[in-house]
């Protein structure tokens, strides 16, 4: 067997698989571009005094790092879809007596070689984004030709696109590959125990108390920061615990009170795979969460900035720190819009089956569409406002001052995250059933 030949046969365009392969590539010359951007605005900070680059830069990187999870759910996303796009050829190789290694090998290659294009097509969106880019102000001036990073990091960026894409391949194969009949196999899901909720309450009670005695725990500016940063990672994790939990309570709530097929079959949806539905909209959630923390703190270093001018560059930070803000939301709800519609195409893909024996039952596509974005919609929306509610929680006193002191501020974080959602209800038409499994016909 050439495991070359094969890859090139599976990765080929082609009419039957032309809407899979340009929502991959797609993604993964989103994920390629953003980070190269992310990491050029990072690195602009570098040309910063020294005193400034002290703050600066811990700031970036800790955005660089609330971006990873984004950006890996989105190369997740565009791998699983490439392997469901494939799985009628990976079956049939099977059946002509492949063995399990051989296919492997062929869906590794394959998914590298989309992640090779993809990667490289980003590296072109990324200098043609650069020069929109290096307009972005900090520190009173725009980046500018700052944002253009040394070939050797394009290179590695590069690289690392394909390599996650290879892992991903290689994960979910060995999930999905277990008999010569099938490459897939649907598993009972567990429903998420009750303990997830109890440990996230006791959790946020902690960080609150831990935040309101900050000023007792920590008594330097560095130490301060390690423990917000950790206290905001720590955050971040408990309610990561939580959300398959809250995302079940929701879709059980919404079963008991459907009176709709498409509320029904949408509950259904949910339930079929809590954690799944989850790691759609986790990006929305950790979105909330930083919107409110961040715009917060934003709100308040503008107040007193505005008040007690020093003359110098940390005037520049409270609206330096807002922009950043809003700039991590943008990325984090342009990866999740991305990672929606490649999600969704991919469960499109692997319930064509179903979609079309309810059609042949009599169930229009239309209400299976508005099923499928129930399906989405509902749990974004609920993890937006749960985890809003707690990290406000969180910093309580903090938020209520911004309130009061810069509503404006506020509102610009809400109005951000409002358009967020928007363009993630925008981005899964694309995975409309009846369009995207014409197109396999």
């Amino acid at each position: 067997m050439n495991i070359l030949h094969f890859a090139w046969l599976l990765g080929r365009p082609a009419k039957t698989r032309l809407a899979p392969q340009v929502l991959t590539v797609s993604a993964y010359a989103l994920v390629s571009a953003v980070m190269l951007i992310v990491l050029g605005g990072a690195y602009s900070f570098t040309r910063f005094e020294a005193e400034a680059q002290g703050t600066y830069l811990p700031l970036a990187g800790f955005a660089v790092v609330l971006l990873i999870v984004p950006l890996m759910v989105l190369g997740s996303a565009a791998a699983r879809l490439s392997a469901r796009a494939n799985d009628r050829a990976l079956s049939s190789l099977r059946l002509l007596g492949a063995t399990g290694s051989q296919i492997r090998s062929v869906a590794i290659l394959q998914a590298s070689g989309t992640a090779l294009a993809g990667a490289l097509a980003g590296v072109v969106l990324y200098l043609a984004c650069a020069p929109l880019a290096s307009l972005i102000s900090f520190q009173g001036s725009p980046i500018g030709t700052a944002i253009y990073l040394p070939v050797w990091v394009l290179a590695a960026a590069v690289f690392a696109v394909v390599a996650l894409s290879a892992i991903s391949a290689a994960v979910g194969l060995r999930k999905l590959m277990i008999t010569p009949l099938a490459v897939a196999t649907r598993r009972s899901v567990p429903v998420p125990s009750w303990i997830r909720a109890a440990i996230t309450v006791g959790g946020i009670l902690v960080l609150s108390l831990l935040f309101t005695n900050l000023s007792q725990v920590a008594q330097s500016i560095a130490v301060v920061l390690i423990v917000i940063l950790g206290g905001f990672g720590l955050g971040m994790l408990i309610l990561n615990l939580v959300g398959p939990y809250l995302v079940s309570k929701v879709a059980q709530s919404k079963l008991k009170k459907a009176q709709t097929p498409q509320q029904l079959l949408a509950a259904r949806m949910i339930l079929e795979n809590p954690a799944e539905s989850w790691r759609q909209v986790s990006g929305v959630a950790m979105a909330s969460f930083v919107a409110v923390i961040g715009g917060s703190g934003a709100a308040m270093m503008n107040a007193t900035s505005a008040q007690e001018p020093t003359n110098t560059w940390y005037d520049y930070l409270p609206a330096d720190i807002l922009t950043g803000v809003l700039l991590t939301l943008a990325i984090t709800f342009i990866c999740v819009a991305a990672s929606s519609a490649i999600t969704q195409s991919a469960s499109t893909l692997d319930s064509a089956e179903l979609y079309s024996g309810l059609h042949r039952l009599g169930m229009d596509w239309g209400t299976m569409n508005a099923a499928r974005v129930k399906s989405l919609m509902v749990p974004a929306l609920a993890a937006s406002i749960a985890f809003a509610i707690a990290s406000t929680l969180l910093v309580l006193p903090l938020a209520g001052m911004a309130v009061i002191f810069s509503p404006l501020t506020v509102l610009t974080v809400i109005a951000a995250v409002v358009l967020g959602l928007v363009l993630v209800r925008i981005s899964i038409t694309v995975a409309e059933p009846a369009r995207l499994l014409a197109s396999r016909e």
